[in-house]
This record gives C-alpha cells, sequence and structure tokens, in this order.
C-alpha cells in the first residue's frame, strides 16, 4: 500500500471504466491507492464510437488505454461480481479490500457489430484497444459495401448513427424503424420533429409505431410490427441500452437497487445505507437526463467528497450534486446538431459547433491529462 506523509494511502477501488470511472480513477490517483476494475484494457467515449463507425480513424482519440492516463493506479481487466463488506470479488478471481469503492458501472453499451454470434462478447467492446480499432475498421467496410442499411431504434443512437451515415454516405439507402410515436422521447416533442425533419430531408426512410422482430430475419428480410416486409443488406440494433446494475442484485448491495435497477444515491453521491460507498453516472437513480458529461460531473463531485473523507474532513462539509437542468445536444453528421435546452429548441450549425466536429473527444483528453 502506498505512503502518503507518512500515512498509508487509503485503497479505492472504481467498478467501471467509462466516463464517470475514468475520471474518478485518474482524478485520484495521487491521493490514494486506486484499483479500477473494468472489463475492458481500455476506456472510450461512448458518443465517439458512431463516428468511428463512418471514419475508423477517429477512434485512435477516443479509444485510450487505461494505463496511458493513469501511471500511477492499478487496472484490472476483468469483471467485478460480487461485493462482500470491504471486498470485491472479480470473475477472474481477484478478491479486492478496499477503504472506498466507487461504482461506475453505467449502461451496457451499443454494439457495433451485427453479427449476433458476437454479440455477447461485444456488449461492453472487445477486451483490447488493438481489437476495438480492428472491431471498428470491419464495420466500416460493411457499411461501405452495403448499398441499404437498416437502423433499428430511434433513440439518440439511432439518429446519430443515421444521420452520420447520411452525411458520409448519401447514396446509401437507409431505413429507421422505431416503435414510439417519435423520435427520442427524452427530449421535446419540437426537437424530436426537427430531428425527422433533418433526416427525412437526408433521404433517410423513418418509420414510427413500429418494431422489428428479430426472430424473423432471413436473407435481408425484416418483418416489422405492422406486417410491412422491409429489405436490407445489414442492420443495426439500436434499441435501449441495459443497465449495468445486474451483478449489484447479488451483492451487499442488493437492496440499494430500485425496481428499474438503478443504485439509490443521496445528494453526496454515497449509496444509501453505505458511508464508504459511492455511486456514479447512468447507474445511479439521479432524476436528470442520462449523459455523459454528467457522469463527468458525478465523477467530480464524487472526487471532491472522497478526498475530504480520507483527510479525515468533516461529512457536514461534503459536496452536494444538483440534479442537471434538461440539456440535451443530439449531433446530426459532423456540422450539425440539434439541441435542446429548457423549452428552447435550436438545429443546424450553431448547436452543431458545440458538440458535432469533435463530439468533445479533445476536451475529455485534456481531463485525462491527454494531449488532445
Amino acid at each position: 500500500m502506498g505512503d502518503l506523509g507518512g500515512k498509508k494511502k487509503k485503497v479505492v477501488v472504481v467498478v467501471g471504466g467509462g466516463v464517470g470511472g475514468s475520471l474518478v480513477a485518474r482524478k485520484l490517483q495521487s491521493h490514494a491507492d486506486v484499483i479500477l476494475i473494468d472489463s475492458k484494457e481500455y476506456f472510450e467515449l461512448p458518443w465517439a464510437s458512431l463516428r468511428s463507425m463512418v471514419e475508423p480513424s477517429f477512434a485512435k482519440r477516443s479509444v485510450v488505454n487505461h494505463s496511458e492516463y493513469l501511471p500511477s493506479a492499478r487496472v484490472i481487466a476483468s469483471t467485478a461480481v460480487e461485493i462482500t463488506g470491504n471486498h470485491v470479488l472479480t470473475a477472474a478471481g481477484n478478491l479486492i479490500a478496499f477503504d472506498y469503492l466507487v461504482i461506475a458501472t453505467g449502461h451496457i453499451e451499443f454494439s457495433s457489430l451485427t453479427r449476433t454470434e458476437k454479440l455477447t462478447h461485444y456488449q461492453r467492446g472487445p477486451p483490447t484497444r488493438t481489437e476495438r480499432l480492428s472491431d471498428y475498421e470491419a464495420v466500416n467496410k460493411t457499411i461501405k459495401s452495403a448499398n441499404s442499411i437498416l437502423i433499428i431504434g430511434g433513440g439518440p443512437t439511432g439518429v446519430e448513427l443515421a444521420a452520420e451515415i447520411a452525411v458520409d454516405f448519401p447514396d446509401k439507402k437507409v431505413k429507421l424503424v422505431h416503435s414510439g410515436s417519435r423520435l427520442m422521447e427524452f427530449i421535446g416533442y419540437k426537437a424530436s420533429r426537427k430531428a425527422l425533419d433533418w433526416l427525412t430531408s437526408r433521404k433517410v426512410e423513418v418509420i414510427l409505431g413500429q418494431s422489428v422482430d428479430m426472430n424473423s430475419i432471413l436473407d435481408g428480410v425484416y418483418r416489422t410490427s405492422g406486417g410491412e416486409m422491409l429489405t436490407a443488406d445489414i442492420h443495426f440494433n439500436c434499441t435501449g441500452k441495459k443497465m449495468g446494475s445486474s451483478w449489484l442484485k447479488e451483492t451487499h448491495l442488493q437492496d440499494s437497487i430500485d425496481i428499474h435497477g438503478r443504485l439509490m444515491v443521496d445528494a453526496n453521491l454515497r449509496v444509501k445505507g453505505h458511508k464508504n460507498i459511492f455511486g456514479i453516472g447512468d447507474i445511479t437513480d439521479i432524476p436528470e437526463i442520462k449523459q455523459g458529461y454528467l457522469a463527468q460531473r458525478h465523477a467530480l463531485v464524487a472526487v471532491k467528497n472522497l478526498r475530504l473523507l480520507m483527510a479525515g474532513g468533516n461529512e457536514s462539509r461534503m459536496a452536494v450534486y444538483k440534479p442537471a437542468p434538461p440539456i440535451a445536444i443530439i449531433s446530426l453528421g459532423r456540422k450539425e446538431a440539434v439541441a435542446q435546452v429548457y423549452c428552447i429548441t435550436s438545429i443546424g450549425c450553431v448547436p452543431g459547433m458545440v458538440k458535432s466536429g469533435d463530439l468533445f473527444v479533445g476536451k475529455t483528453r485534456k481531463q485525462l491529462g491527454l494531449k488532445p
């Protein structure tokens, strides 16, 4: 165990190396013995993955080995399967003691692969950065060789993927099927409508109010719930992501999971009923839109509180997290976006300047101490 001013450092275990967990590990590695447990050897910006599918070289900046930004931390490439008292057990058999625990397992990310036989392996991405980059190269070749593409799901992932393909490959026939009555129900009607109009203006065929029977796919023919038969060379399933909390239901924290599978946290981001365990990111029950930049905000509050506690500070001085207002920006290709800020909606190059060009990759790399 490390030494800090003659005193042994506290051990902080972070489970989940996504947007929030990676930032916690980075910020604490000089103040504690940090152990990051992640199923992959690398960190990836999830909102950059869709750009990487149409431009594989983009992933070289958005996919980063954990060791690159965590020179003073220990990384265990495995999954956590159990929490018992002050220990975490991994699937690889590591039993790790902790003074403080941060759970940041978020959602299981959308898979860029379309072959069902590889879905299980790639739900959280392949284990190494090299494999992940190869994955994007393979998907890009598949997109280039296809004449028609079906996107299933009209949430932010489906809309952004359709936009990326429509902008970079305008000659492709792109269809998007969504079971809801409008696209991206998590934002307001005006923003949904603007996104729909943008897609249709780029010749994307949008079918609302129908789902696709994934069990009846045969030779590129897809049956919708409305009985319509669609043809496509390839498809991408962009339906809802699963909460990454199922592993907690058999652990010491099983009573801290709500009926929706979310981890219940207090205003200081500590798991309710546990003074030395924090929860951040999409997995929490914080009433706000689940977005990556908010996971980063959670991380910074958790870091501040952990440093206070590790220094023996008074709990009454802990930082309080306030849920964010309803703000969302959905990229529409490389230059445009649709944005909702409170009740104001805008679309075009102005909101696109905020996100769509670099997709916050440079900013996030800076947060991790890397060159943009």
